[in-house]
């Protein structure tokens, strides 16, 4: 299997990344460490140490345009209007933007943003009346109508405030497998909720991305997906520019899928540090790209290109770790980046 025209440069040769959320509850500190030690692709950070309006459901449900959400004991549920728990998110979201535009001042290149994906949003959230929103097929659509709304509003004042940044919209969808697969299950844990034809996943994806991709100052548009089963085949159908996923889940029966992705021109952020239980290997660069490098071989693909097409990050998000040793993992993301591009072999 081989490729010659490459994808669309959204970020540099050797980049690296992260997933999203750090450790921490200063928006500031977080954002210059990522700055520092990602200066290829940052990222805005989310730091859920803050509460449940800064980790990634709150967050994006605060970026959501006329669906109001509210915090109960089983988690955000969609409510007639507007509360307390809503406009906390929405102030930890501008604290954040503050944050980004001290440090960001003067940047140019390319600024990942993340929110949860449509279909996660609704695997998460709650209608009023206690069932899950992924449950009404009507509810599914406000939800990624809401959502496309609310990105162009929460996107443009990000372009405002960083002006020469080109972003890169990813979509946390770490429930489509789910979704997909009829495994989401009710509020009572009792059954879940059936599954979602793929044509639909992929028709309401493509549509959110492609309204994402007309607005001003956006370069690409992708989904990250740190399950296992990533639906690699819809997500190409879907139109995305690149996936995420956690590398050490991919098994070699999903090595043409991957390769069909690379042909299409979708890059790849590959999870390649392990980050569950908060820790990390980071002792050799070289083995902690070994995962891709042999898939890349066994595609057959031309080494030089490894670097071009793979930008490296953590498997997951690193609110798990001390913030010391966040950089750490962010450090050797940088590093490892690097030896995709020096010695791809």
């Amino acid at each position: 299997m081989s490729t010659e025209a490459g994808p669309a440069p959204l970020w540099p040769a050797g980049a690296a990344t992260g997933v999203g959320s750090l450790p921490g509850t200063d928006p500031v500190e977080a954002t210059k460490s990522v700055f520092d030690e990602l200066p290829d692709l940052p990222h805005l950070p989310e730091l859920p140490a803050r509460g449940p309006g800064a980790a990634m459901i709150g967050r994006s449900a605060a970026i959501l345009l006329d669906l109001p959400v509210d915090l109960q004991p089983a988690g955000w549920r969609l409510v007639p209007r507007p509360g307390l728990d809503l406009r906390r998110s929405r102030d930890l979201l501008r604290w954040d933007l503050d944050a980004l535009t001290e440090v960001a001042a003067g940047y140019s290149g390319p600024l990942k943003v993340a929110v949860a994906g449509p279909w996660t949003l609704a695997a998460e959230l709650e209608l009023p009346r206690g069932h899950k929103a992924l449950s009404d097929a009507g509810a599914t659509r406000d939800l990624a109508e809401a959502l496309a709304a609310g990105l162009a509003d929460h996107l443009g004042d990000i372009a405002r405030r960083v002006p020469d940044a080109r972003l890169v919209l990813q979509l946390d969808e770490p429930s489509l497998p789910l979704v997909l697969a009829g495994r989401v299950r009710t509020p009572s844990g009792f059954s879940v909720v059936p599954a979602v034809e793929e044509g639909l996943v992929v028709q309401r994806l493509r549509a959110l991305a492609d309204a994402t991709r007309a607005l001003a100052g956006v370069a690409g548009v992708g989904v990250h997906c740190c399950a296992a089963d990533v639906p690699l085949a819809a997500l190409r159908g879907a139109g995305m520019d690149f996936v995420g996923l956690d590398a050490a889940l991919l098994t070699r029966a999903q090595d043409d899928a991957v390769g069909e992705l690379v042909e299409a021109g979708v890059r790849l952020i590959a999870g390649l540090v392990a980050t569950r239980g908060g820790a990390a290997n980071l002792s050799d660069v070289r083995r902690t790209v070994e995962p891709v490098t042999a898939l890349w071989s066994r595609l057959g693909f031309r080494p030089e290109q490894l670097g071009e097409v793979v930008a490296v990050a953590p498997a997951c998000g690193l609110a798990g770790f001390g913030v010391d040793e966040a950089r750490a993992v962010m450090r050797h993301c940088r590093r490892a980046g690097r030896v995709l591009v020096d010695a791809p072999a």
